[in-house]
């Protein structure tokens, strides 16, 4: 767990569904993905029971109340032999960015990634998504790999 003077940073707990929903929801909606109840559902139990080794987090402001979540999840790296830690989603309430939520959001992935001797943490974002890239060019470098994705059979 890492605290600042400002946000509190910690696991997900059962008794966090609500604010974690209404916080994935918001993070859904940002990227005009579905409000797919069924979809949240899901992802909340791969949350709570580590299934697929996804981990949750919640930042907190100073009253308690979750403002912001990233959900982490440890993949192999065959080209170097080693693990590495994914961050899938990262999303701050906007009503309380700018006050330090994201980057302390990044701070505890890197220091879970330290602890499980990962050697990189690595994260996909829109490329219009200037306010969440202007942090993470404070945390992070932007690399030269371009994404694609393929529809299974």
């Amino acid at each position: 767990m890492h605290s600042t003077t400002d946000v509190v940073v910690r696991p997900v707990a059962s008794e966090d569904e609500v604010a974690w929903k209404r916080l994935y929801h918001g993070y859904r909606d940002f990227y005009k993905l579905s409000r797919d109840e069924e979809i949240v559902n899901r992802v909340w139990e791969w949350v709570t029971n580590g299934q697929y080794s996804i981990q949750g987090l919640l930042v907190a402001d100073g009253d308690g109340n979750a403002i912001g979540l990233a959900n982490i999840r440890a993949f192999a790296r065959p080209s170097s032999g080693s693990m590495g830690i994914y961050l899938d989603d990262l999303y701050t309430d906007p009503a309380f960015r700018g006050r330090g939520a994201a980057t302390a959001l990044l701070r505890e992935v890197r220091q879970i990634a330290g602890a499980q001797d990962a050697t990189v943490v690595r994260w996909i974002t829109s490329a219009d998504n200037t306010t969440a890239r202007s942090v993470y060019d404070q945390n992070a470098v932007l690399t030269k790999w371009v994404t694609y994705d393929m529809t299974p059979e």
